[in-house]
């Protein structure tokens, strides 16, 4: 059983790739896009908490404005644990759990939101997140959630990547392989240079890895 990648070494460098779905926010969705790319991709490590945090703040104004939507709960979510990742330790926990919180939320609201972000960040919190008695991880719930996701959206370059990351980190690197080629081959967005660049770098390094355990 591998163990866990840290107590918060949190996936999030989850970006969404999702068209915009409200014309009346999609300037503040898009606004908090940008920003978080901004942060995870250029920022120095040093900065970055500080700056989720920051961001957390401008998250959670878009949810009150937009009537608690599920697009604006996925990201307030994904700040939640970007901020835990850069935070680290026993203290990044209460940004899980709040990510958590709203995920489960804004799946509740509409499982398909942003072509399946919010289950492929979910997957991601529980895989990584250490198991009870420290915090809420299950390998199990995890791979329910990456299943459900590629099954409603099998072209999405996040999820595939992030479920490749948890078969590698099970040892199933033929099946990692086999999904990073497919997160390779999904199509790039608009309005998400930084993003989606970051990504596939992350894809690059990660099929680095799996080729070494072939």
């Amino acid at each position: 059983m591998r163990s866990k990648r840290g107590l918060i070494s949190v996936c999030i460098s989850l970006m969404v790739y999702a068209n915009l779905t409200f014309a009346d926010n999609s300037s503040t969705m898009l606004n908090i896009q940008q920003q978080w790319a901004s942060i995870n991709y250029e920022a120095n490590n040093s900065e970055k908490e500080k700056a989720f945090i920051a961001l957390i703040v401008d998250a959670e104004a878009f949810v009150a404005s937009s009537n608690n939507s599920a697009e604006a709960l996925t990201w307030l979510a994904i700040t939640q644990s970007s901020a835990a990742k850069a935070k680290g330790g026993l203290g990044a926990l209460d940004f899980a759990k709040a990510a958590r919180a709203n995920l489960e939320k804004a799946i509740e609201a509409d499982e398909q939101v942003l072509e399946g972000t919010a289950l492929t960040v979910l997957a991601a919190l529980y895989h990584n997140v250490p198991g009870w008695p420290v915090a809420f991880g299950s390998d199990k719930k995890a791979a329910r959630l990456f299943e459900k996701a590629l099954a409603l959206y099998p072209n999405s370059m996040d999820t595939h990547y992030f479920y490749a990351e948890y078969l590698f980190d099970d040892g199933e690197y033929e099946e990692a392989a086999r999904h990073l080629t497919l997160a390779k081959s999904a199509p790039e967005k608009q309005n998400r240079p930084i993003a989606d660049k970051g990504r596939r770098a992350e894809i690059e390094i990660l099929e680095a890895k799996v080729t070494n355990k072939l």
